[in-house]
C-alpha cells in the first residue's frame, strides 16, 4: 500500500477524523481570533438570516472565514463523501453546524433529498459550495438551484478576501488569510428560485448565481488591490 493510500485510509477512520476535526476547529478559532473583518451587505439580509430560511452559497476557495464567522447557527452543510470530506464534516459539527454527506458526483441525489428534508422539516438553514468538491472552479453546479426550488428558500451568495493571504496551488486556488490581517466579507442580495421554474429558468438562475459570486469575489479582491490575474499566478 502506498503512503498516499495509507494516509487516506487513516483519514477515513471516524475516530481519527473526529480528533483531527477537533484540532481543526481550535486551529481555525486561533488563526482568526485577531482578524479584523469588515462585513458589507449584511444589513440587507439580516432579517432573512434571523428567519433561518436561507441557503448560503460560496466558492470552495473562499469557505474558511465564512465558516468561522457563522458558527453555532445550526446550519446544514452539504459535504462530500471523500476522506477529506469526513475531516471537514467533523470541523463543521464542532463549529455548531450540521452536515449531510454527498456531492454532485457521489451520492448527490440522495444527499440533496436529505438536504430538502432537513431544511423543510427540521427548520434548518443550508449551505452549499456550488463548485465543490473538485470543480470546475467558480462554476455553479445545479444542486443548489434544485435545493432552492424544492424548499422555497432564497440563496444568499457571499465571498471574501484579505489584505494578506497565501494562495495554494490547488484546483480552486484556495486562499488562507494571514493571522491578524484585514478581511472583507461581502453578502449579495438574495436569489429566489421559483417552485414552478423549468429548465430554461433554472439555467438562468445558475448563471445568475455564478455571475454574482464571481462579482462579489472580484469586489472583495479589488478592495485590497488584488487582481484576478495576480491571484491566479500566485
Amino acid at each position: 500500500m502506498t503512503l498516499k493510500k495509507r494516509i487516506k485510509k487513516i483519514r477515513k477512520n471516524r475516530k481519527v477524523a473526529k480528533f483531527i476535526g477537533l484540532l481543526g476547529k481550535f486551529w481555525i478559532d486561533w488563526w482568526f481570533c485577531l482578524t479584523k473583518v469588515e462585513q458589507n451587505g449584511y444589513e440587507n439580509i439580516e432579517e432573512l438570516i434571523n428567519s433561518g430560511k436561507f441557503i448560503f452559497a460560496l466558492w470552495h476557495s473562499r469557505l474558511l472565514l465564512p465558516g468561522y464567522l457563522h458558527k453555532n447557527m445550526g446550519c446544514t452543510v452539504l459535504i462530500s463523501n471523500s476522506a477529506d470530506g469526513e475531516v471537514i464534516a467533523q470541523v463543521v459539527r464542532y463549529q455548531g453546524n450540521k452536515t449531510v454527506r454527498g456531492s454532485t458526483s457521489r451520492g448527490g441525489r440522495a444527499a440533496l433529498s436529505e438536504m430538502v428534508r432537513k431544511l423543510k422539516n427540521e427548520k434548518s438553514s443550508g449551505a452549499i459550495i456550488p463548485d465543490g468538491p473538485k470543480g470546475p472552479a467558480n462554476k455553479v453546479q445545479p444542486g443548489i438551484i434544485f435545493l432552492a426550488k424544492k424548499t422555497g428558500f432564497p440563496i444568499i451568495p457571499l465571498s471574501y478576501s484579505a489584505k494578506h493571504f497565501k494562495v495554494f496551488s490547488s484546483w480552486d486556488r484556495f486562499i488562507l488569510p494571514w493571522p491578524a490581517t484585514r478581511c472583507k466579507l461581502i453578502y449579495g442580495n438574495p436569489i429566489y428560485v421559483s417552485k414552478s421554474a423549468e429548465s430554461t429558468q433554472l439555467r438562468e438562475n445558475m448563471q445568475k448565481l455564478e455571475n454574482v459570486l464571481n462579482e462579489l469575489t472580484r469586489q472583495a479582491d479589488l478592495s485590497f488591490g488584488h487582481s484576478p490575474e495576480k491571484i491566479s499566478l500566485k
